[in-house]
């Protein structure tokens, strides 16, 4: 069977970058398009982004349509090298490279297990820049060792099983989720509680509830960091704003805790209920202090970069923000609902790990050609 060297640009009927609307333009923001972040790149399949922009942002932007079907490469920063896969029409800002791939040469779904096989190769390239910056250049001329489109066709085939499963999984946890975020804010945002009814109001809270200030009930650490280069893979997650970025064989801190994005992702907020290594882009709240209802309490909370020059989060404006404690009784039939909900995430998380480890161990002997298809 022949393979042949081939760059990305060869095997692309375009390779192109998009744009970010001006964000102080509020009309250009909350519409219905679909707009891409690097961070939202995570070798995965994109189904959804977190921001939507609207017609007037696209005109008014770099920003361009890319098909279902693209390769995405990630360019700047932490996220440089990192690819996906659009399972959507879309747009991206800037950071992005979209490749959209054509058919009768590659196979879209070999070119991202390419790239995901390629990943520290094409990472490697970034090296050196002042920010770990990849340039579309660097994307076009980056190569894979490819067979037939047939035989593209085939491992995709083969490896989209396990990533079938994969999504399946991820998607049964998002709307777990979903409903554990719907349930904190029934009860805690617009207090339908159980007995509400015959709950009078007093001050502006249900009677029995107490309003605090979040710097009265806990204290929020500094991470500790941990450069990519003296890691050693291990069994703890490494949290930095963006979620997990690695693992570690040592914790810092023992689960279950609450992560919360100082620099980058500012007011990210992350529940781990395993002990994991958190960088000094975040804080984290003690394994004592956390709990579910603070974790859904923090993802309610708005917080706001305090620094123009570098965002981040102030300690001080994240303690003055009001936090609510309801009663101990209703605080334990909360968590007794939503408890095991996070149980079956940990579940689902626990299998779609077994699931990449198959696929990883099965990956490189097929875009190798050690293992015919």
């Amino acid at each position: 069977m022949s393979w042949n060297v081939s760059s990305l640009d060869s095997l692309c009927t375009r390779v192109y970058s998009g744009g970010t609307p001006p964000t102080n333009i509020e009309t250009y923001y909350g519409g219905e398009i679909p707009w891409l972040r690097t961070q939202e790149v995570t070798f995965n399949r994109i189904t959804d982004t977190e921001v939507k922009i609207t017609e007037a942002g696209l005109k008014n932007s770099a920003a361009k349509w890319v098909p279902a079907n693209s390769v995405i490469v990630a360019m700047y920063g932490n996220s440089a090298g990192r690819s996906a896969i659009t399972e959507i029409p879309l747009t991206t800002n800037q950071a992005c490279c979209n490749l959209v791939v054509d058919e009768t040469k590659a196979d879209f779904r070999f070119v991202f297990y390419s790239l995901l096989l390629g990943y520290e190769r094409l990472k490697g390239f970034s090296r050196g820049a002042a920010q770990n910056n990849l340039n579309a250049a660097q994307v076009k001329a980056f190569e894979i060792n490819a067979p037939s489109v047939q035989v593209q066709r085939a491992i995709g085939d083969l490896v989209s099983s396990y990533d079938d499963l994969i999504e399946n999984n991820r998607r049964r946890m998002a709307l777990l989720e979903e409903s554990a975020r719907l349930l904190y804010r029934e009860w805690f945002v617009r207090l339908r509680f159980p007995g509400y009814e015959h709950t009078p109001i007093v001050d502006g809270v249900p009677q029995g509830w107490e309003r605090k200030m979040l710097g009265e009930s806990i204290t929020l650490s500094y991470g500790k960091a941990l450069k990519a280069e003296i890691r050693v893979e291990g069994d703890y997650p490494v949290y930095g704003s963006s979620g997990i970025v690695g693992t570690h064989e040592k914790p810092l801190v023992q689960g279950p805790a609450i992560i919360l994005g100082r620099k980058g992702n500012v007011g990210s907020v992350y529940w781990s209920s395993k002990s994991f290594h958190p960088i000094d882009t975040v804080y984290f709240v003690s394994p004592e202090s956390s709990s579910l209802y603070l974790f859904y309490a923090l993802k309610n909370m708005h917080f706001i970069s305090t620094d123009v020059a570098v965002p981040g989060l102030n300690r001080g404006f994240a303690y003055s923000r009001p936090l609510l404690h309801p009663p101990v009784t209703l605080l334990r039939s909360f968590h007794e609902v939503v408890e095991p909900i996070h149980a079956q995430l940990d579940k689902l998380d626990e299998t779609n790990q077994k699931l990449r480890s198959a696929r990883d161990l099965l990956l490189p002997r097929l875009m190798s050609g050690e293992l015919a298809v």
